[in-house]
């Protein structure tokens, strides 16, 4: 019956000039399958991990302590001004061959897993960013009202700053996530194999380009509107009563 109904699809896009006959190889079906788990897998590691990242940096740069923020500052600049392709490869090809070469051996670290770190402290640094605006925005006589309460300054940014940040910064973020679903498709560069990557494997073969990009198009699509979905039900979910009315 998954045959027939396979059958009838790519009989179905044939008149419209869209080769879908891959879908009919077993082997190639389940190459394009893996491709989709893995890039799937791509957004829920690098979406917590990026979150956890920005969190962290946001902190160290409204930490007051100049030995942390001035380095963190610095690291912001670099990574927000270079390309996250380029970051990767210096990452996976220097870092990567630095570790082997230390460790005499492999390296601990896999391709996804690289991807998954680059990826993670590139958008991170933009979050951190938003958070960061976030922080500075939340009222001055609320930071007097926690003082007043003898909070420390942990207590202040964890119970204070950063959930009323997150509420300011929610739509920033959201941004910030859909643009991180996207480049995971950079995970292509480096032979992981994501839906882009498996794609490419497919049309080296069948030269059906079009036919394909159209389906890494959908699955994006599809990917970035969930998440845009879930921050839009945060956005009313976290919204603060009376605020900006």
């Amino acid at each position: 019956m998954f045959e027939s109904a396979l059958q009838a699809c790519v009989g179905f896009f044939k008149p419209l000039g869209l080769n879908y006959g891959f879908v009919l190889d077993a082997g190639e079906l389940s190459a394009f399958g893996r491709g989709l788990w893995v890039t799937l897998q791509l957004c829920a590691w690098t979406i917590p991990v990026s979150l956890l990242f920005g969190v962290l940096i946001a902190a160290g740069l409204t930490s007051g302590r100049a030995w942390l923020a001035r380095p963190l500052q610095a690291f912001v600049e670099v990574t927000r001004n270079t390309p996250t392709l380029v970051q990767l490869y210096c990452a996976f090809l220097v870092l990567n061959m630095l570790i082997t070469q230390k460790l005499g051996g492999g390296s601990p670290i896999a391709p996804f897993a690289w991807v998954v770190i680059v990826v993670a402290l590139h958008k991170g640094v933009f979050h951190a960013e938003a958070l960061r605006a976030g922080i500075e925005a939340v009222p001055e006589v609320t930071m007097e009202a926690a003082r007043s309460l003898a909070f420390s300054r942990r207590q202040i940014l964890t119970q204070v700053q950063l959930p009323l940040a997150v509420r300011f910064a929610l739509p920033a973020l959201v941004n910030n996530l859909v643009d991180l679903v996207k480049m995971t498709a950079i995970a292509s560069a480096i032979a992981v194999g994501d839906v882009t990557y498996e794609s490419i494997m497919i049309w080296s073969y069948r030269d059906n380009v079009l036919e394909l990009l159209l389906l890494i198009l959908m699955y994006f699509g599809l990917l970035t509107w969930l998440v845009g979905l879930v921050g839009k039900w945060l956005e009313e979910r976290l919204r603060m009563p009376g605020y900006g009315q």
